[in-house]
């Protein structure tokens, strides 16, 4: 009856439902985590996964073209190179459960419904950081651990 009146029925036929309103906040950057060339220190495991990411993709494609077959030390040394020379713009955080977290591909799924912080000093901060990494270890040090698979190559550069 209400439909055939005209009142009472706004809203009911056809109309999608009303999406509830949710706000979600961005994360809140200290002064450190704003401004500082370096990685926080509350985020050196996560670069250091994200890193350990980018390096075994970009190796495994590399060897991928030559059939599978093991690099000559100028290969590999221009894949490292390249690796942390990448822009590293898909990396950022976000904050989970009032925790800062690195988020990007390699790295643990994240709250899909988050806001997270791209750009700024996140790129350089990887970039410095995995130059560091592989500088420190030797290139020949990280392309055998790659050799040996993932786990190994996170275990040099995230564990040593």
């Amino acid at each position: 009856l209400s439909l055939l009146t005209g009142t009472g029925g706004e809203g009911m036929c056809g109309d999608p439902p009303a999406a509830p309103a949710r706000s979600i906040p961005a994360p809140r950057l200290s002064a450190e985590e704003r401004l500082s060339p370096h990685m926080p220190e509350s985020l050196r495991c996560d670069a250091c996964h994200a890193i350990a990411f980018q390096i075994e993709e970009q190796l495994s494609r590399a060897e991928g073209k030559v059939g599978k077959k093991v690099l000559r030390e100028s290969d590999y040394m221009e894949v490292l190179e390249r690796s942390c020379s990448q822009g590293w713009e898909s990396y950022g955080v976000q904050e989970l459960d009032g925790q800062k977290r690195l988020a990007g591909p390699g790295l643990p799924m994240q709250e899909p419904m988050s806001v997270m912080v791209t750009g700024g000093t996140w790129p350089s901060r990887l970039s410095k950081l995995c130059h560091g990494a592989v500088g420190e270890r030797g290139e020949a040090r990280v392309y055998g651990a790659h050799r040996r698979g993932p786990a190994a190559l996170r275990e040099l550069l995230c564990h040593g």
